[in-house]
């Protein structure tokens, strides 16, 4: 079954009104948020990666859900798979580290033990008065996206051996969940996600679970300057970014007239109808053929 296809199927089982028909990226029950995320190894993240560095994505991706949701971390539930002594304890290290600096203590969680390719697990709670959903675009309502696109896809080429600026690596291995950046919007937005999959392929969701139909600006979309340097700055270029993933930028529709509380770049737009579309220099351009990650 594809990621898809599973997920249709979990529609039909006995769902929790706060799971939202699973079109979110989190669950709700009174003002607490729920979110769970895996990665694999050789999948998410490479065996090389150090394991401080694996720790510290496990946990952020997680955290920027909650980030997407307004809301403050509660605490985190760990599932691990033990392995190799020195990865163990040098993760065990990066999380300390994590839970520290991002403010997310650890509530408890559940081991195994594995001789095949690592598969970690965390599901982090957070509270949030006012939580958006990622289906609540309005036609009429602006797209926009925190910091810059594609520096995490570079960061895996970089991480396989190509040469390149450590920053773009450090945006790879260690993403930032945009918690404070959450807040503040969350009461402002109409919808808002993280950008975890791939700027175009998370945009077509929004779109789609708003029922709307999206369409984006490529040349407007936000590349740093480590990026272009690295990478150019093409037609190319600029859909490799935002099909890339990894990103953990926050991406919300906010009504045309109005500017967010922070930092942010308008890219496109939201519209009657469905599907998404891209343009530049004022004409259509052909989708590639993916928009970003899919477990397929």
């Amino acid at each position: 079954m594809t990621e898809a296809e599973f997920i249709a199927a979990l529609r039909g089982l006995p769902l929790h009104p706060g799971a939202h028909g699973l079109a979110d990226d989190a669950a709700h029950l009174g003002d607490l948020i729920f979110t769970k995320d895996m990665i694999v190894e050789g999948v998410h993240y490479l065996p090389g990666d150090p394991p401080g560095d694996v720790a510290w994505k496990l946990l952020a991706a997680n955290l920027s859900d909650l980030a997407a949701k307004g809301a403050v971390p509660v605490g985190a539930l760990l599932g691990y798979a033990l392995g190799h002594d020195d990865f163990d304890r040098a993760f065990l290290a990066g999380l300390g580290e994590a839970c520290a600096a991002l403010d997310c203590p650890l509530l408890g969680g559940d081991t195994v033990r594995t001789s095949g390719p690592r598969t970690l697990s965390l599901t982090a709670i957070g509270r949030s008065a006012a939580a958006p959903l990622r289906g609540g675009a309005r036609a009429g309502d602006a797209l926009w996206v925190t910091g810059s696109i594609g520096d995490a896809g570079a960061g895996l080429a970089i991480a396989r051996g190509r040469e390149g600026p450590a920053a773009l690596l450090a945006a790879y291995r260690r993403p930032q969940p945009l918690l404070a950046e959450g807040r503040a919007l969350a009461a402002h937005v109409s919808a808002m996600m993280d950008v975890s999959d791939g700027l175009l392929i998370d945009a077509a969701r929004m779109a789609d679970a708003s029922g709307c139909a999206v369409s984006i600006d490529l040349a407007a979309v936000p590349l740093s300057a480590a990026l272009t340097a690295f990478a150019g700055d093409t037609r190319a270029s600029r859909l490799a970014a935002c099909t890339a993933g990894d990103d953990y930028q926050l991406l919300f529709a906010l009504a045309g007239d109005r500017a967010p509380p922070v930092a942010a770049t308008r890219i496109g737009g939201f519209a009657g109808g469905r599907g998404l579309s891209i343009h530049g220099a004022g004409a259509p351009l052909p989708l590639p053929a993916s928009l970003g990650w899919l477990h397929d």
